[in-house]
C-alpha cells in the first residue's frame, strides 16, 4: 500500500491557543496535516476513532480526563504514535516518564508553563518528532515477546574480527529507548560485571526522574552522572540532559566529566561525544550496544570504538520503535550482532561468558 504523501495529526489540548499554536508550528512543514484539534480526552477518543490519526500530539495536564488516561485509551483502542506535550516540572517529568512506558513515542516540552505564548521555541523539535512518530512502529508496555533461551537470537562472530575482552558498557538510545531499557537494565544481573554508561536524548530534568525510575526496576545502581563520580561495575551512569558525559582520568580511577560544547547532531547529550571519549580513554575494551532512535547518533562514535576491537549490538528492525540509530550501525557493517529488544540481556551476558 503507498504511503499517503500528508502526515494527518490530531491536535489535543484544553487551550484553544495552544491548539492554535501547536497547528500554526506544524503546518510550517507542508508534509503535516492537521485533521482535528480536540479540546478533551472525550473528544480526542471520538476524533481518534473518526479520523484515523496518522500522529496525536496530547497534552499531559488536562482538566477531567488527563492526557495520561486520554493515552492509556488510545493504546487500549488502537496503538498510535503520540507526542506528549508536557510541563518542565518535576512532577511533568515523572508523568512524561510514565507515559513513555505507556507506549508514548516521544514527548517535547512547553517552554514557558501550560500557556507558552513561546512555543515556536521548540517548534523544529516539535515538527522533527512528529515526522519522526509517523515513522514509528508502537506497541503497548509488555508486548515484547518472551525471549526464547533455548535458540538466542546472534549473528555468527565475524572471523576477521579482533576482540578485546569488554571492561565497560557504553549504550545509546532515542526515540523508544526508555520502554527498551526498561526492558534491558533490569534484565541485568546483579553480578554484572561491568559498568554502564547510557545516554538517551532527554532535556534537562527529565533525566534525573528516569534514572530515578530505572534504579526503582533494577538490580544495578542506576544514577545520573555528575563530573567527578567514579566508573565502576554495578553502576548504571546516565547523562543528564542539557551536557555531554565523557571520561576522564583521575589517578587510577577513570571518572565522569561534563560539558556544554555544541550540542552534536543536534542533540546534548551525544552518544558520538561519549562513545569517542571512551574510545581515546578505554580504548576497545568495550561493549558497544546501539538501540532504537531516530537519527545517527552514535555512528561515529561506535566507528571509533569498532576500529580498536569493540564488541558492537544493535537492536533489531523487529523490536524498534524507529530503526534508525541502529540502521545506521548495521548498514554501516559495525555490527557484530543484531538482536531483537528480548534478547539483548541475555545476548550481553552470553558474550561475556
Amino acid at each position: 500500500m503507498k504511503k499517503p504523501d500528508k502526515i494527518r495529526v490530531l491536535i489535543v489540548d484544553d487551550s484553544a491557543f495552544m491548539r492554535k499554536i501547536i497547528g500554526d508550528i506544524l503546518r510550517e512543514d507542508p508534509v503535516m496535516e492537521i485533521v482535528g484539534k480536540a479540546r478533551n480526552g472525550n473528544e480526542a477518543m471520538d476524533m481518534t476513532r473518526s479520523l484515523s490519526p496518522d500522529v496525536i500530539t496530547l497534552d499531559i495536564e488536562m482538566p477531567g480526563k488527563s492526557g495520561i488516561e486520554v493515552l492509556d485509551e488510545i493504546m487500549e483502542y488502537k496503538p498510535i504514535p503520540v507526542v506528549m506535550v508536557s510541563s518542565l516540572t518535576k512532577s511533568g517529568a515523572n508523568v512524561t516518564m510514565q507515559a513513555l512506558d505507556m507506549g508514548a513515542v516521544d514527548f517535547v516540552t512547553k517552554p514557558s508553563g501550560p500557556m507558552s505564548l513561546d512555543m515556536e521555541k521548540i517548534g523544529a523539535e516539535l515538527r522533527r518528532k512528529v515526522i519522526g512518530a509517523s515513522m514509528a512502529t508502537v506497541r503497548r508496555k509488555g508486548s515484547q515477546k518472551i525471549a526464547n533461551l533455548s535458540q538466542p537470537s546472534f549473528a555468527p562472530l565475524r572471523k576477521d574480527a579482533l576482540y578485546h575482552k569488554p571492561e565497560m558498557l557504553v549504550i545509546a538510545a532515542s526515540t523508544g529507548g526508555p520502554m527498551a531499557l526498561q526492558q534491558v537494565i533490569p534484565s541485568l544481573s546483579a553480578s554484572f560485571p561491568l559498568p554502564v554508561l547510557l545516554v538517551q536524548h532527554m532535556p534537562p530534568g527529565f533525566t534525573t526522574s528516569f534514572a530515578q525510575r530505572l534504579n526503582e526496576q533494577s538490580s544495578l545502581t542506576v544514577i545520573e552522572g555528575c563530573s567527578g563520580m567514579p566508573v565502576r561495575k554495578g553502576t548504571v551512569i546516565v547523562a543528564p540532559g542539557g551536557y555531554h558525559l565523557v571520561l576522564d582520568r583521575k589517578g587510577a580511577e577513570i571518572v565522569c566529566k561534563l560539558t556544554e560544547t555544541p550540542p552534536v547532531r543536534s542533540v546534548r547529550p551525544s552518544a558520538d561525544v561519549l562513545f569517542n571519549s571512551v574510545a581515546e580513554i578505554v580504548g576497545g575494551s568495550v561493549m558497544v550496544l546501539v538501540l532504537t532512535g531516530m537519527g545517527k547518533d552514535g555512528l561515529d562514535g561506535t566507528r571509533a570504538l569498532r576500529d580498536k576491537g569493540a564488541y558492537v549490538i544493535a537492536e533489531s528492525r523487529e523490536t524498534s520503535v524507529i530503526f534508525g540509530m541502529p540502521g545506521a550501525i548495521v548498514g554501516a557493517g559495525l555490527a557484530d550482532e543484531v538482536l531483537p529488544l528480548y534478547s539483548i540481556a541475555s545476548g550481553i551476558e552470553r558474550v561475556l561468558r
